[in-house]
């Protein structure tokens, strides 16, 4: 699925155009984003939480030549799925 697939399914499932739903469908994207950058956690029950993760600076190898090299650190987005979720999939 799809962001176009999404809207759609949400279009259809609460009876709104698809241009009102794909105003709801970003914003809900614009909203967990902005959470995100102000390192909050996004917790919606029963789906699951996003949360940012820093990973440290370390050293790694380059696949090529064998050199090492510096690997800045970086913050990314982790997602845990939640037991309802959990439960619909299996």
């Amino acid at each position: 699925m799809n962001k176009m697939d999404l809207i759609a399914a949400v279009a259809d499932q609460s009876d709104l155009p698809k241009a009102k739903a794909a105003e709801v469908v970003d914003a809900v994207f614009s909203a967990i984003e902005q959470a995100l950058k102000k390192k909050e956690e996004v917790r919606l029950v029963g789906f699951g939480s996003f949360a940012t993760a820093t990973r440290k600076a370390s050293t790694g190898r380059n696949p090529r030549t064998g050199a090492e090299i510096q690997i800045e650190e970086s913050t990314s987005v982790r997602f845990k799925p939640g037991k309802a979720l959990k439960d619909a999939v299996n």
